[in-house]
């Protein structure tokens, strides 16, 4: 099919997101008939349900990128500061509900708790997380919005 790069990526993206939240859910599932509780870790509950937010989000990300009047390059490095983030996020998720050690990263980060990040390595990453988010959605919809309003 001929689609443009952008919209490829971002199907793709919102494929192996997809992908991740089924297989998280297995892994949640798991944890829950494991525990006392009924419970799954915290961060493989959260790597779970972001999975599925950022598989919906890259499918926008996808038809705004399909409608943008803005041109390839642009759309296409859009798609890809936007699901960078979405993927290093949900790695992060994964990588804390493995260790298991927190059940907020940022409260972890301040008290200098073991095997928790660097405070100015959380600022910088979701600073720019910020930027590339919100900055990537920014040019896509307002590309699809020239499309379809002018």
């Amino acid at each position: 099919m001929d689609l443009p790069l952008s919209v490829k990526i971002a199907l793709t993206s919102a494929f192996v997101f997809f992908m991740l939240a089924l297989i998280t859910g297995v892994w949640k599932y798991r944890l829950m008939t494991q525990s006392e509780k009924g419970q799954s870790r915290y961060y493989v509950d959260i790597a779970h349900r972001s999975s599925f937010l950022y598989a919906y989000a890259a499918l926008l990300l996808a038809v705004f990128s399909y409608l943008s009047q803005f041109s390839e390059w642009l759309n296409t490095l859009a798609v890809l500061g936007s699901v960078f983030f979405y993927l290093a996020a949900v790695l992060g998720y994964v990588y804390q509900g493995i260790i298991n050690k927190t059940s907020n990263q940022i409260r972890s980060s301040i008290r200098k708790e073991p095997s928790s990040t660097p405070m100015w390595l959380t600022h910088l990453f979701t600073y720019s997380l910020i930027v590339a988010e919100i900055g990537g959605a920014l040019i896509l919809g307002l590309g699809a919005m020239l499309a379809i309003w002018v």
